[in-house]
């Protein structure tokens, strides 16, 4: 019992306020272990923790109730199984392993967040791209996902770029978590349950750093906190590394007082012009590490299910999250551990410390957002992917070619009344069922997002089959058959993020993206066409040529047809080539 009460001492210390205020004020005290409820805020009668395998509600220090951990939830009543088994990777055991969360029905996540001191570049994209592919999907199994992704607004690289501009530190990272937030919206990234930020939880981290030293797992040395790697064995568990592989001046900063040169700060004491706050050992501010173990603890406990981020936190930041959260509960328990892998470009990893990389903003200046999004699942999400403009143009080629098929489906359905209960023909119903299947196997297998986005070509050659050729026109139950294959894709590009609220509006974005990229105006293109609609009338086929290979050679495509000659976006010629080339 004294290591569970250790393990599960509270976190969070305040003023109480309503609906805990009465003649006197008292001071409670909460672990916050809200995940168990997921909800934005506590119960009206307090905060959950866990106590020997329960669940405890604590309204005050005086009473409190119990839900069984086991069997009990939404007010009692069993949750509802998710639909399908689900496997994905797990970095601790390099394997995958099929995913059961340690409540039925609900999931705790954690992502690590940016640290905001620039605009983020499109290896941050990828991240959270990815992840919100997850908690996407485990939303479609009917998990209750409570969703936690930090802002790191603490660190050594802002107070480094606030010095360069004269700004205060978290003022400038305030206005880059903003910026973060922007880019999460254009990418369609829905938001996390609770974005909690460094600077709001200090207490948190205080508190955390006194349990570990209380463990005897770190040591003080002239204001600042250090965890001793040599007092947890399993150190290095995740990443493979062992502590003889960690060389000053590498992977660890060299500092003679440390122990063991791979021993890393839980407190650093306060410099001159650096933004502060008062603990036990002085005045001071966190360390990396230590921010997402006790903002993970404070919003799902020390046991939960999913902890994510890139490959490159694997090691030291995850490895150092491991040691110090379980040096601070005994029983610190994260079930899988989930990375996704480097964006590159030639090969080389993209990051900001290298100065090769180009930043979301950038990207979707000349793409559109959902491109970009496009690009990102089109390679699964644990290997590498390799940035080029030629990627991007095919991505934009291909979500215009998408939502191009949908409007046109869109349309025609409006005309008409899709309500009739004849069951669709075969063949259409094999389509959607086999396309039903491959989304089912391929996500339910650690996330194939590409095996997804190549098993659209089928339904949408039949979309486009019924609404442009002969035979297809002819069709029984036609109009049941487009609805019955709209509603189906629809459902997809709502779990992988690519469902735009108005199909017209993104293909007239994705017009004018191209339009940029090619350094034109429509007013321009239209000219193009209409010289070229002249030189045909004339019989002069050279010129109609040159014309039309003129402006593909730019991204721009021209589509003839009884009623005219209109325009739509494509993959510039030479990138084409360049691609025919590959293959």
């Amino acid at each position: 019992m004294g290591t569970l009460l250790k393990c599960y001492r509270p976190l969070l210390t305040f003023q109480s306020k309503s609906p805990f205020n009465g003649p006197k004020r008292r001071r409670i005290q909460f672990h916050a272990y809200p995940f168990f409820h997921f909800k934005k805020q506590p119960f009206k009668d307090g905060f959950f923790c866990r106590r020997n395998n329960k669940i405890c509600c604590f309204s005050s220090v005086e009473s409190q109730s119990s839900v069984n951990y086991n069997s009990q939830s939404n007010n009692g009543e069993n949750p509802e199984k998710p639909s399908s088994d689900f496997w994905i990777y797990n970095t601790m055991t390099r394997q995958k392993e099929l995913f059961k969360p340690k409540i039925p029905g609900k999931v705790g996540m954690y992502v690590c967040g940016v640290t905001a001191y620039d605009l983020s570049h499109i290896g941050h994209a990828r991240v959270y791209v990815a992840f919100d592919v997850l908690y996407r999907y485990l939303q479609h199994l009917d998990y209750e996902v409570h969703y936690v992704r930090n802002f790191t607004d603490v660190d050594d690289k802002i107070i480094a770029r606030a010095n360069e501009l004269g700004e205060d530190p978290l003022s400038l990272s305030r206005r880059y978590c903003e910026e973060f937030l922007h880019d999460m919206a254009y990418l369609h990234c829905l938001p996390p349950s609770v974005e909690p930020r460094v600077s709001d939880h200090m207490p948190q981290i205080i508190d955390m750093i006194k349990t570990i030293l209380d463990s005897g797992c770190a040591y003080r040395v002239d204001g600042d906190v250090y965890f001793s790697v040599d007092k947890f064995p399993e150190y290095g568990r995740l990443s493979g590394r062992k502590l003889e592989d960690n060389r000053a001046g590498e992977r660890v900063a060299v500092d003679s007082r440390k122990q063991n040169p791979a021993d890393f700060a839980l407190w650093k004491s306060t410099k001159e012009g650096e933004p502060f706050w008062q603990s036990p050992w002085g005045p001071g501010r966190p360390g990396w590490h230590i921010e997402c173990s006790a903002m993970s603890a404070a919003y799902l406990g020390y046991s939960f299910d999913i902890h994510g981020g890139g490959m490159d936190l694997v090691f030291p930041h995850h490895e150092n999250e491991i040691a110090q959260s379980c040096a601070a509960c005994n029983q610190s328990n994260i079930s899988y551990w989930i990375h996704n892998g480097f964006v590159t470009i030639d090969s080389e990893k993209m990051s900001k410390s290298l100065g090769n990389f180009f930043t979301i903003r950038q990207v979707i200046d000349l793409y559109h957002p959902l491109a970009l999004r496009l690009f990102l699942i089109g390679t699964h999400y644990r290997s590498p992917i390799n940035y080029s403009d030629a990627q991007l143009e095919s991505a934009s080629d291909r979500v215009f070619y998408i939502y191009q098929t949908l409007r046109d489906c869109e349309e025609l359905l409006s005309q008409h009344d899709a309500t009739s209960q004849d069951p669709i023909p075969p063949d259409t119903l094999n389509c959607i069922n086999k396309f039903h299947d491959d989304f089912k196997n391929s996500m339910s297998d650690d996330l194939h997002t590409p095996v997804v986005l190549a098993a659209l070509s089928d339904p949408l050659k039949t979309i486009n089959d019924l609404l442009h050729t002969r035979k297809g026109k002819k069709q029984g139950l036609r109009i049941e058959s487009l609805s019955a294959l709209e509603k189906e894709i629809r459902s997809v590009l709502i779990v992988l993020g690519l469902m735009p609220t108005n199909y017209s509006e993104v293909l007239q974005q994705l017009r004018e993206k191209a339009l940029k990229r090619a350094r034109l105006t429509e007013d321009q293109v239209l000219q193009k066409i209409e010289e070229r609609t002249t030189a045909r009338k004339n019989k002069e086929y050279e010129k109609s040529d040159a014309i039309r290979k003129e402006l593909t050679a730019m991204g721009i495509a021209l589509m003839d047809s009884p009623d005219g000659t209109i325009w739509r976006p494509t993959v510039p010629l030479a990138l084409q080539e360049q691609q025919l080339a590959a293959t």
